[in-house]
């Protein structure tokens, strides 16, 4: 059932690919990957075999694969993406010797790739559990780690049909998870093997904090003044934000839309009454005249954060918010829309003092308010929030402890 599931899955992804460039380029990156492997393989070195599904799992696997790699350099790095969102952006990224997409989970494949790959570990970074492949590396005896993984209850695995799938667990030489009650849903299907040491992406907004960038223009739009630095926005998000800023000169202003396209932001500026400027428009500009700095640019948004006095994190009235740990290391508040229950880091975000949750314009009003014109309140809610990270920091130094790397 779960192989015809996988063929009929690739029957849709060729379909799709014919009016969808994301799946198009996903296609043909598919169609390199053992050309990739062929070519770029050592077969005199011994490999660690990471993959991530997305962009969001590298980030959290990328402190593990530094310090690996740092602490261990007789290994090389096999790094492997599910999607083009991630493989696109980061497969020129230098931390890996080998990057190229993960096949399909096809018996044929998975032979494939492991005999040309040879990893002498695997790691798979939260979510990612593919009955073929881990069936395969358990054949071969290779150890297999889950890393920050984390677990709920109506996970398939946990359902009461889930009886065959929960098998595909069983395979996992170790699991790293981020929670007690991850260990305890495990622990409901006869797993053991498994440990608590928290989420690596902590370790990873720690290392974005200390290289954050410099960013002069930026610095000279601020100035003096109160900034909202609002990441990862969507329309809804924007309504809130843009509708207080348009209201309230005493602040300034900050947009890094999530899509970054020429109708989003004629969009965003459509709204906006004060006035504006585009990052990549804003050289000869007087930055003392201009309220909102639009940054119409990836790559940014983590360190300018570091620029504001509250961050807003988009998605929350969506399919679910951005990440809020990003802004939470810079010591600043985080407010976030409602969809945000799937989110362990917001929800203890909330819970710690450091993270607010808003409804409507009503909720955002009255917090931003209480924040910009209560300095004690803004420090303590900023503090409490980077205290937040740095207690939950050093997952990836405990997964490197707990497992033997030969030398």
């Amino acid at each position: 059932m779960y192989n015809l599931a996988i063929y009929l899955y690739l029957l849709a992804v060729k379909f799709v690919g014919l009016f969808s460039k994301k799946v198009k380029l996903m296609r043909k990156g598919h169609k390199q990957v053992f050309d990739i492997l062929r070519q770029g393989i050592d077969k005199d070195s011994q490999y660690l075999w990471f993959h991530a599904a997305s962009l969001g799992e590298f980030e959290q696997g990328r402190p593990l694969m530094e310090r690996i790699r740092k602490a261990h350099p007789q290994y090389k790095i096999l790094l492997t993406f599910f999607s083009p969102s991630g493989y696109e952006v980061r497969k020129n990224y230098e931390g890996a010797d080998v990057i190229c997409y993960l096949p399909f989970d096809t018996p044929r494949n998975v032979r494939r790739f492991l005999d040309l790959a040879r990893p002498s570990m695997a790691f798979f970074i939260k979510y990612e559990f593919w009955q073929n492949y881990m069936k395969g590396l358990q054949r071969r005896g290779i150890p297999t780690y889950s890393v920050s993984s984390i677990f709920r209850p109506n996970q398939v695995f946990f359902r009461w049909y889930g009886g065959q799938y929960y098998k595909v667990l069983t395979r996992i030489t170790h699991f790293f998870v981020q929670n007690e009650e991850s260990i305890r849903l495990l622990a409901s299907r006869g797993i053991t093997n498994a440990t608590v040491v928290g989420d690596t992406r902590f370790d990873r907004v720690l290392e974005i904090n200390q290289a954050a960038k410099h960013l002069p223009l930026v610095e000279h739009f601020k100035g003096d003044s109160l900034v909202l630095v609002a990441g990862s926005s969507w329309q809804p998000d924007e309504d809130l934000f843009i509708d207080y800023f348009n209201n309230h000169p005493e602040m300034k202003l900050i947009i890094a839309p999530h899509v970054v396209n020429d109708t989003h932001i004629e969009e965003i500026i459509g709204k906006l009454h004060r006035p504006y400027v585009r990052y990549t428009q804003a050289d000869g500009t007087d930055l003392s005249a201009v309220d909102c700095l639009i940054i119409d640019c990836y790559g940014l948004l983590s360190s300018i954060y570091r620029y504001g006095e509250v961050a807003y994190v988009g998605g929350g009235f969506g399919v679910g918010i951005h990440n809020v740990l990003e802004a939470a290391v810079y010591g600043i508040p985080v407010l976030f829309g409602p969809n945000n229950q799937r989110f362990r880091e917001a929800r203890a975000l909330i819970a710690e003092g450091g993270g607010f949750e808003v409804h409507d314009y009503a909720d955002f009003s009255v917090l931003l308010d209480g924040l910009l014109t209560d300095h004690r309140r803004l420090v303590e809610t900023g503090r409490k929030a980077g205290e937040y990270v740095c207690r939950n920091a050093g997952a990836s130094d405990a997964v490197i402890q707990a497992i033997h790397f030969g030398e």
